[in-house]
């Protein structure tokens, strides 16, 4: 989602394609670092945050691990409260294009408006979030799995299709050069190395939740190095995939590129409206954009969940009922002009927060030999000097830097 309604956006805005250079750098920093950090540790204490976060302060002696452990996890569920309203309007675009009344009823700002107000979208909520927690309900495999291995793959298929077909619309060029001209001042601009790190940073999910519990996971044999090198390819892939589709669409119509909410249901319902079979077009995308939303939803939500289960010895079913209830009675509230000021500071103070706990936790408080040996498990090759520095020192900074510079921006992802 990070990745469908930013990204373009900010590759025009900062330079074109000298925004990729710094952009891609952070994927690198980060991807090496932070996400096999959280995957190791995860795996190493075999538990999502609260329980990671525990063990590790009682390998020093200390019970302050559990407390330290809801940062994460509360800023994973203060997410999903916002993304489970986002996914109702993504729900509502999608029927309506089916129904055709996305081409056909009030303008797409009247429409949105309608929709965004207090209490505007309380059954398209509800539906797309009892959808996301049947899925599930089904279990690690049978449920989170399986449908990952079906929307992420459907996903890409679905956007490079579209890709494909904006790039015959006239006027298309102009929105590929607005992505892909150089502008190499723009690389003086210490904004632009900023945004980038943010981009990169929050795209990937590093909070010291979600992907600590996918961590919890995995067996022995996995490589997470590995792991984490897919993680950032497809995910730079994913934010290509989307600028391709979505700003050449944008200039190809005369108007102007935006991000956030805004470039989803304002301006793509707009460029719709004007495409030969738009109704076509504009089911593909927000299908697509569903699979995106549905999977980063998940994501979230079984930070607390997994934290009910395994910390307090609660079902699954009952687990889910709970965070299901929590996340759809505070979302109810969030609707309107709420939500954006909920996910700014959720996202700014929260997230990198949690992001930097899970580094500081791993990295220095269980120490050098436990973290080589939790990213060295699974692995074939010996890990080389990079690790260290890559880990302790480079990630712990930059995620020291995004939590400091994103207060002074007011959010830089």
């Amino acid at each position: 989602m990070a990745n469908i309604w930013m990204f373009p956006y900010r590759i025009g805005e900062f330079g074109g394609s000298a925004f990729l250079i710094p952009y891609i750098i952070f994927v690198v920093l980060i991807g090496f670092s932070g996400v096999i950090g959280e995957m190791a540790f995860g795996r190493a204490m075999h538990s999502g945050p609260l329980g990671a976060f525990k063990k590790a302060s009682e390998m020093k002696n200390s019970r302050l691990g559990r407390f330290i452990g809801l940062i994460p996890v509360i800023g994973s569920l203060g997410i999903a409260i916002g993304y489970s309203v986002i996914i109702g309007w993504i729900l509502k675009y999608l029927a309506d294009s089916v129904t055709g009344n996305i081409v056909s009823t009030a303008e797409p700002a009247e429409a949105f408006s309608a929709l965004a107000r207090d209490f505007g979208s309380i059954p398209w909520h509800l539906s797309g979030l009892v959808l996301v927690l049947i899925c599930m309900s089904f279990g690690i495999s049978r449920g989170i799995e399986n449908i990952n291995k079906f929307m992420m793959p459907a996903f890409y298929v679905l956007f490079l299709f579209l890709a494909v077909r904006v790039a015959f619309l006239d006027g298309a060029f102009d929105g590929y050069a607005y992505m892909f001209k150089p502008d190499w001042s723009a690389m003086a601009n210490p904004q632009t190395w900023v945004y980038a790190m943010g981009q990169a940073f929050f795209s990937l999910s590093v909070a010291g939740s979600g992907t600590v519990v996918y961590g919890s996971y995995l067996k022995s044999d996995v490589d997470v190095v590995s792991s984490a090198k897919y993680v950032a390819f497809f995910d730079t892939m994913a934010a290509l995939l989307s600028g391709l589709v979505i700003i050449p669409a944008v200039f190809a119509y005369g108007m102007e590129p935006n991000s956030g909410p805004g470039l989803l249901f304002i301006t793509i319902p707009a460029v719709v409206r004007s495409i030969p079979f738009g109704q076509v077009f504009a089911f593909i995308f927000f299908l697509a954009v569903l699979f995106a939303g549905a999977t980063s939803l998940v994501n979230l939500l079984e930070s607390p969940v997994e934290a009910l289960q395994s910390n307090f010895g609660w079902s699954r079913r009952a687990s889910l009922l709970l965070v299901g209830t929590v996340t759809a009675a505070a979302g109810l509230f969030v609707e309107g002009d709420i939500l954006s000021p909920w996910m700014d500071s959720i996202s700014i103070y929260v997230i990198p927060l949690g992001a930097l706990l899970a580094g500081i936790t791993m990295f220095w408080v269980c120490g050098d030999t436990f973290a080589r040996n939790a990213v060295q498990l699974g692995r074939v090759r010996t890990l080389g000097r990079w690790f260290k520095p890559m880990t302790k020192y480079i990630f712990c900074g930059v995620a020291l830097l995004v939590y400091i510079l994103g207060i002074f921006y007011g959010g830089i992802g």
